[in-house]
Formats: C-alpha cells, structure tokens, sequence
C-alpha cells in the first residue's frame, strides 16, 4: 500500500494489484455517499419550499464560532468574495482562471453545483475528490454537534474554507450562496469584494424592492476593503456606492471606472474591448482611426457567449486590476490566457449545432430577458423550441414575458428538485401568451421529442433552472458518450 500525501492532512490511499481499482471505487462511492447524507441531514433552505430570511435563522455567529473550532481556516489565505444576483458565478470563474493562469494555486467554492456536489469546492480547476470530502466530512463531525443549527450551506462552506487551508491555496474566489449580509460566506475578510449584476429575484427572502436587494447584496463590503462593482441600475448603484462609502471603501464601477465594447462573436466565443478610463482620449483615437492606428485597447477572447458575459468579462477584469493594487502579479498574457481557457458550463452552452441546442440556467426574469437578447444577437430569426422546466417559487410569468415571444412552442417538464413546478402549470402559464405548449415527462423524454420537432429548422433551448440545465446536461452526454469523454479529458 502506498500513501500519497496531499499537502495539509489529507491523503488518499492508492492499491495497486487484481481488482484493487474496482475496490477503491467501490469505497469512495460508499464513503461519498454517506458524506452527502450526513450534510443533507440538517437543514437544507435551497430544498426547502418557503422560509423567511432572519437573524433567527442565518446567524453569522455560529458560523464564526464553527470556524473558530476548525481554527479558522477562512482567514489562510486571500480571498475575493463574489456576490451578485447574476453573473457572480461567470465572474468568480473567470477570476480563478486568470489566477491559476499566473501561478497561483487557486481555490474556488461556488453553488449550487451542476452534476457533483463536489464541484462546488475545486483548487486549480479540479473538483475536490470525493475521498477527500468524505475524509473532511468525517473530520468535522465532532466539531458539529458542539454547534446547534448549523445548516448543511453552513456546513459545505466550512469544508470549503477547510479544503482550500489544507491545500495550502494562494488565493481563494468565494461566491456568495444567497444574500450576501447574512451568507454563510460573509465571514470572510477579503482582499477584495465584486458585486455583480443585481435584479429582482428571491423576493419572498431578500426583499421585495431592489434597493432592499441591494442592500442584502452589498453586505459583503468590508471596513477599508475594496469593492468592483458591475453596471448596476440607478437605485441599486446608489445603494452600492453608500455603502462603499460608509466602510471607506474604494468603489472601482464598471461603466464608471473602466469601460468595455463586445467585438465579434460567433458560436464559438466572443471577444471584447476593456480599457481604464485614463485611456478614454486613446480609445476615442483609435475608434476615430477606424481601428488602423498603432494603439489599441486590450482585446479578450472569451468562449462565453451572449452580452452579458462581455459585461461579466469587464468586471472580472476590474477586479483583476483591483487584485494586482493589492499585491497579485499578475501578467498580461495570464489574463489572455485566464479568459479565453475558462471553463463554466451550463451559460448559453452550444451542446450541438445541426440542429442547434442549447441550454442555459436562466430563472428569473432578468436572465431570461438575456436569454432572448442572445437568442436574437445568435440566432436572427430562426424558430426556437424551448424546453423550460422552473421551480414553483420562481416568477414564471415574468420569465415568459420576456421569453415566449421568441419561442414558437414550449415543451413543459421538471427536474427532480423537490420545488420544480408541476408541468401542467407550466403549460397553463405558456396558454396564458399565446404559445403553443405541452408537457413532457420526465426531462429526457422532453429533451429528445424537442430536438425532434426542431430537425433542421429550429434550434432547441433548455432553460429555466440550473437543474434543468444540469439534466439536459447530462441527458446529452448519455446519448453521446464521446461528449463526456471529451469533458473528462479537458479536466483532467
């Protein structure tokens, strides 16, 4: 038997001899199994139908007297907390690939996950193994039951924050699970905070205006720290910038403090233009110029599609600048390097091209009006099926209005979540605008009867939930196994 060490405590033993491999497998999925039990025996809000958000029930004080137990390993290494009500996902992805494209090692911990719980927790690109987190899990244990109420989010942000201590990560990207002020995450003294796009969504918890919204969102600035922001409407910059100013924070704004210009696109990826504003007299040459003078702004290329990643890409690279004031290194060609190789599935994906499908993870109204505005920039005029399965306390007529009137039918269906909307009431809200619509179950059989109504004259999007884009996921990678080859091959 040979022990090989990961660095900190963790290690994962590695047999060799007949039948050894299908042993190892057989206990890590056994091991990784009851982990996920364990978690999933306390309180889970993201499984739960209605809660109210409150001091009573998201208490930062437990969560600090948690860590305190586990010796605070959240405070090991710099952090760039990530919050936002869209985006805050393709920004934090972003920024853990410029990272480790300049040498850093890099940990990353985002939710929810798309087809393993373990990707929610990754150093350098790569998923926490699951012997790992089952050894972390089983490392807690004890700790827990010292902490009452402690919520399974609780719980998988501290082995995160644990996770990334024992790997010994030079910098940690750490998205905000929901809110912000009272996250789970929001223990964090960060060497920079991002807010991202802010809009209407989990009103019933967060508040009902999007000033309240805001206010959720900007609790993660900290005293002295540095916050980026993305273009935000009126009233919530206005929230953003008081409360930057309250805790004598440095405010760099997108729009503001560094522009950016969408280039070309295609199917393939988009680039971009990103300048400073100290840069404004060179960019208004240059576009004088016809784009033939000898400077130019800095030009990024970046395989995510739709405008609202240029927008994301900008304010990734503002907080990159912000990084490197604070210390980072961070060469140019890193950056090139770091936005084009990003990696985050399930945004406006190409899954196929003839005929073309696509699956992307908006639920709230102003992701689906994205959705449609990259719809109309991609496909012109061609006919659109769209696969739309949402939970039941999401604003599906909102989602609609902005969505159905590019869609020429709907196929209804649901994913397994336990608050996905029952598909007959789906189809009742599509009858409500005017659409064609019927409801399929279960997710795969949708996926297929809409990518059989397309043939070669319709292009089929799957929205609605990150469920729903996750099924359709993996729906596709069973009926085409070279697609999970590839996948498995790009992480490795």
């Amino acid at each position: 038997m040979h022990k090989v060490p990961l660095p900190g405590t963790i290690f994962c033993n590695y047999l060799y001899g007949p039948g050894t491999i299908i042993m190892i497998e057989v206990i890590e999925v056994t091991a990784y199994q009851e982990a996920l039990d364990y978690l999933y025996k306390f309180v889970d809000y993201s499984q739960t139908r209605a809660f109210r958000f409150s001091p009573e029930k998201f208490n930062l004080e437990r969560m600090r007297v948690f860590l305190a137990l586990l010796g605070d390993p959240h405070l090991a290494y710099p952090v760039i907390h990530v919050a936002g009500t869209k985006g805050k996902g393709s920004v934090s992805a972003l920024l853990a690939s410029v990272l480790r494209e300049a040498g850093y090692r890099v940990g990353l911990y985002t939710s929810p996950h798309l087809h393993d719980f373990t990707e929610r927790i990754q150093v350098d690109g790569l998923s926490i193994p699951r012997l790992d987190f089952a050894h972390l899990v089983n490392l807690i244990k004890p700790f827990v039951d010292r902490v009452p109420d402690l919520t399974t989010f609780e719980l998988t942000t501290a082995l995160g924050f644990l996770y990334f201590q024992r790997r010994a990560v030079d910098v940690a990207v750490i998205e905000v699970g929901l809110g912000g002020r009272l996250d789970a995450t929001n223990v964090v003294q960060p060497l920079l905070s991002v807010i991202t796009s802010l809009s209407m969504d989990h009103m019933s918890i967060l508040g009902d205006t999007l000033v309240k919204i805001a206010a959720e969102k900007a609790g993660i600035i900290k005293p002295g720290r540095p916050v980026v922001s993305s273009p935000q409407k009126s009233e919530a910059q206005a929230v953003v910038e008081e409360v930057a100013a309250q805790n004598q924070s440095r405010l760099t704004q997108v729009g503001k403090d560094f522009f950016y210009a969408p280039r070309e696109h295609s199917l393939n990826g988009q680039s971009l233009f990103v300048w400073p504003a100290d840069q404004q007299a060179l960019v208004d040459r240059f576009v004088e110029a016809d784009g033939l003078s000898a400077w130019q702004p800095l030009r990024l290329t970046i395989p995510l599609l739709g405008y609202h990643q240029a927008v994301n890409a900008a304010t990734a690279f503002a907080a990159i600048d912000t990084a490197s004031r604070e210390g980072f290194e961070i060469p140019p060609d890193a950056i090139q390097r770091g936005f084009a190789n990003v990696v985050w599935p399930g945004r406006f994906e190409v899954l196929q091209k003839d005929p073309l499908v696509i699956v992307d993870s908006a639920h709230n109204p102003d992701s689906a009006l994205k959705l449609r505005l990259a719809l109309d920039d991609y496909l012109g005029g061609e006919p659109a099926i769209l696969v739309f399965g949402a939970s039941e306390d999401k604003d599906i007529s909102g989602m609609f209005a902005e969505l159905l009137p590019r869609v020429d039918r709907v196929i209804a269906t649901r994913s397994i979540h336990p608050r996905a909307m029952d598909p007959e009431e789906i189809v009742k809200i599509s009858h409500h605008y005017g659409c064609k619509a019927e409801a399929v179950v279960p997710l795969g059989k949708a996926l297929m009867e809409a990518v059989e109504l397309a043939g070669t004259q319709a292009a089929v999007i799957a929205a609605g939930s990150l469920f729903v884009a996750a099924a359709v996921r993996e729906t596709w990678q069973m009926n085409h196994p070279e697609v999970r080859l590839l996948e498995r091959e790009k992480s490795l």
